[in-house]
């Protein structure tokens, strides 16, 4: 419950960083340019020196090498990054008569009626400031998606004043990434570094825009990787630091002691709006795959298997009896490659191309970075072995999610469930393919609330027996007894795997959070 008060005190700010979230002025319609249909970008071209252009730097004595070193880092990074300010056109309600507040009034209006309209809609522009990477010398440059998400209107301010406007080459909500084209040449394109290769502890430092604050640089360290269910993209794989970073920020580079582009600042945990020290990047390595796909098609071309999958719990790995590392197959989608390639639900994926998959979040965006129609091997353990799968992974077209989703006496786990009649398929938006029976009923404080399971659930199988009513969930559970039981269960449009604890571990265990 700690947890779940923690995380609603704590905003996670996507623009949020962005000055493009808090610097809206508010202003008359003015002659605005819209741009057309967004077209693919040329190939990035090799960076040019980021010094390019950049007066000499000169150092004071008496420093010590890491001090010129952090100088000498900052002044060749600077040139590199770019102010993004952005219009966007929008429709407000303005009140213009001196008596509107009275005009809800009854006393006022049994006098006076209505005589004046209340408000009148108004068009204002609403600005906003962000910061940019220019990542080629020919004029690419890479941000969030959030900092230019809508604008009608996007300008770009380089260190050394001049301004251009820019095209959306093409935007990814999905790891919130974007990327622009300004027409310029010669331009001081960072280098993307190899963002697999830091560490927890490495140096780094974070350049942008705060707040407007053009050519700001804060240091700090890379303090976690692999940060990831942060509900602020889709994809996620972030770096966490705390280096500074505040309003404005977004899309600002993370840079390492080489000078090298290792991430692209993009949010932060605040209760205030400012930093806190907990600050959110997306790794360059992500960064660059989107980048180039972005340049190539105006879009991102992202792999696609067709499973649905959760995290290995410690009861998970007990009930399969397993235990290394992995994710757990809980749905195989009809007609995808991974129904091809022979996956079922129980499945435990271990492997993915060579790679050791620990969680979902790694397995999705491994999924995601895989060419269509390129053939992969996996790892998957079943019925106490590891097997080898083949699989070729097509084109992620759309999120496809599954088609939208009984009573016996209650059992001795605090259960009660019913028939799924047609009704109740009705009611619950389950088709005729599905057989299972129905969570009626929960009792509070039993062994099924502390693993989760809710009334509406629909269970499809308890251990290895699928059950298809009422009669054989009751012969399936006859002789589970005090043990731990698994249920493989399907709820809200998904089917996920649930772990019934055993009855003296119910005793000590809370519930945990909603799958």
């Amino acid at each position: 419950m700690a947890k779940r008060s923690t995380r609603a005190v704590l905003w996670i700010f996507l623009g949020l960083i962005l000055v493009a979230g808090g610097y809206f002025l508010g202003r008359q319609s003015q002659g605005l340019k819209f741009f057309g249909k967004k077209q693919p970008g040329p190939s990035l071209s090799q960076p040019s020196s980021p010094s390019a252009g950049h007066p000499a730097l000169s150092i004071p004595p008496g420093l010590s090498d890491f001090e010129k070193k952090v100088m000498l880092v900052a002044n060749q990074t600077m040139p590199s990054i770019v102010n993004i300010y952005t219009e966007k056109k929008v429709q407000v309600r303005v009140q213009d008569n001196p008596f509107a507040p009275f005009l809800n009034d009854p006393f006022f209006r049994r006098f006076f009626g209505n005589p004046f309209p209340q408000s009148r809609p108004r068009q204002q522009i609403q600005t906003a400031l962000g910061s940019g990477v220019i990542v080629s010398a020919d004029g690419f440059i890479l941000t969030n998606n959030h900092v230019i998400a809508d604008a009608d209107l996007i300008k770009i301010s380089l260190a050394d004043k001049r301004s251009y406007d820019a095209r959306v080459v093409g935007k990814d909500p999905k790891t919130d990434l974007a990327l622009l084209k300004i027409n310029a040449d010669g331009l001081p394109a960072l280098k993307l570094g190899d963002s697999d290769k830091i560490e927890i502890g490495q140096f780094v430092l974070a350049f942008g825009n705060p707040f407007g604050l053009s050519g700001t640089v804060t240091s700090g360290i890379v303090s976690a990787k692999g940060r990831a269910n942060l509900r602020i993209a889709d994809y996620e794989d972030f770096i966490q630091t705390d280096a500074a970073i505040n309003p404005g920020n977004s899309g600002g580079a993370l840079v390492n002691l080489e000078g090298e582009l290792v991430g692209i600042n993009t949010a932060i945990f605040s209760q205030s709006g400012g930093s806190l020290g907990i600050g959110f990047a997306i790794p360059s390595n992500m960064a660059r795959a989107v980048m180039e796909s972005l340049a190539k098609y105006g879009k991102v071309v992202r792999g696609y298997l067709g499973v649905s999958i959760q995290e290995l719990t410690p009861e998970l790995k007990k009930s399969f009896k397993y235990e290394g590392e992995g994710v757990l197959v809980a749905e195989v989608m009809a007609g995808s490659p991974a129904e091809r390639a022979g996956l079922k639900p129980g499945d435990i994926i271990a492997e993915y191309r060579g790679h050791k998959v620990s969680s979902t979040s790694e397995f999705k965006n491994l999924v995601g970075e895989t060419a269509p129609g390129e053939k992969v091997e996996m790892k998957a353990f079943r019925n106490g072995k590891l097997e080898n799968i083949s699989a070729q992974v097509v084109e992620l077209k759309d999120e496809q999610e599954p088609t939208r989703p009984g009573t016996s006496r209650p059992s001795s786990f605090g259960l009660l469930v019913q028939e799924l009649t047609p009704e109740l398929r009705s009611q619950l938006g389950v088709g005729k393919n599905l057989e299972g029976v129905v969570v009626a009923a929960v009792e509070p404080g039993s062994r099924a609330d502390a693993s989760g399971l809710k009334a509406g659930d629909i269970i499809l199988r308890v251990n290895q027996t699928m059950v298809r009513n009422t009669s054989d969930f009751a012969r399936a559970m006859e002789s589970v007894g005090d043990e731990q039981v698994l249920f493989w269960i399907f709820r809200d449009s998904r089917t996920l795997f649930v772990v019934v604890p055993p009855l003296n571990a119910a005793e000590e265990q809370e519930p945990p959070p909603e799958p």
